[in-house]
């Protein structure tokens, strides 16, 4: 076994011992109650399964800023980092990855997807209708649950704050990807924003939830927040390379979807500021019948231009970064953990 293959089974491990608690946690925060096909669609992705990636950041935050040893401490009492009562930092845990389901849903409605999760998406499954009022219900009962949390009254106040900002932007990052699809030409630092907004900023605000609930003060919250971007934008970054370089078997679906469908990633960007016609690379107009032969020389040209590498390196760079900012915490397993973590997060899939 390589030191990859070790470090990722250590995480995944680590992952799926706190998947279990979060899992565990999410029908008593949102059990199904009248109207009954409401609830179960709210329920249906949270149960469909899920790495559950972004409630482990935050539960391991958690961990190295009280400097407890993981799993050892009950996140439903956590101790605070002063004399205030404990934090139940499970029911945070549970309201970020309340939020990732929403998105979801709304991203699949979007793009019209069939598919999430191995499963159909809750608009397959259900129906339109139902399915945006699932997505609205998760948004609402996400702010409910973190209001359980049992912090003081200022801390809860700034943790709301910090998902409503959340949210905000990432509504904010799913507009600018939908332009992107009406532009010929995008920058890097346009990409790079869009990524921060659609998707770093809740890797973000998982990192820095636990901070301002257990009361750490403005530097270590910045700098767990900048962690979350840095990495974020990594996870992202990352994601756009496998789309081109995973088999489709192992991915789940149509390799290569993203230049299929026209999508802009830092790749295609990147290719065509090195003078790469991206748009005559697969024939966007018959998506259906775009062979596996023709993403082979896709690739092959979009790597001969340096792009897969470059956006590699991007994704490296960045969670280098988002390690740095972690010199904040107390040195301690947890803080070893978040550390392998980032390091998954762009090496997964390989």
């Amino acid at each position: 076994m390589t030191s990859r293959e070790a470090r990722e089974e250590a995480v995944l491990g680590a992952v799926g011992e706190r998947r279990e608690r979060v899992n565990a946690a999410i029908p008593d925060e949102l059990p199904i109650r009248r109207p009954e096909r409401l609830y179960e669609a709210s329920r249906y992705l949270l149960d469909a399964g899920g790495k559950r990636l972004r409630p482990t950041v935050l539960l391991v935050t958690a961990e190295a800023l009280a400097d407890v040893a993981p799993l050892s401490t009950d996140y439903r009492a956590f101790p605070a980092l002063d004399d205030e009562p404990p934090v139940d930092v499970l029911s945070a845990a549970v309201s970020v990855e309340v939020i990732q389901s929403f998105t979801l849903i709304h991203d699949d409605i979007m793009d019209d997807d069939d598919l999430r999760r191995g499963v159909p998406a809750v608009h397959r499954e259900y129906d339109l209708e139902t399915a945006i009022l699932a997505g609205d219900t998760l948004y609402s009962k996400a702010f409910e649950i973190m209001l359980g949390t049992g912090a003081t009254t200022e801390r809860t106040v700034r943790a709301l704050d910090v998902l409503a900002n959340t949210c905000t932007q990432i509504c904010e990052g799913q507009s600018l990807d939908v332009s992107f699809e009406d532009r010929k030409e995008v920058t890097t630092d346009e990409y790079l924003e869009m990524v921060e907004q659609k998707t770093a900023v809740l890797y973000a605000a998982s990192a820095a939830l636990p901070a301002v609930l257990l009361g750490a003060d403005d530097e270590t919250v910045e700098a767990l927040y900048g962690y979350g971007l840095d990495v974020g934008r990594g996870f992202q970054i990352h994601d756009d390379v496998l789309d081109l370089t995973v088999p489709s078997e192992t991915l789940g679906k149509q390799r290569g979807s993203d230049l299929v469908e026209n999508k802009q990633t830092l790749i295609t960007v990147h290719a065509r500021e090195q003078g790469v016609d991206v748009g005559s690379l697969v024939d966007t107009e018959h998506v259906d019948d775009v062979t596996e032969a023709e993403i082979d020389e896709a690739v092959g040209v979009l790597e001969e231009a340096g792009s897969i590498e470059y956006a590699r390196d991007t994704a490296s760079e960045l969670v280098e970064d988002g390690k740095q900012r972690l010199d904040a915490l107390p040195d301690n397993e947890a803080r070893d953990l978040l550390m392998q973590l980032a390091d998954y997060l762009v090496e997964r899939g390989y």
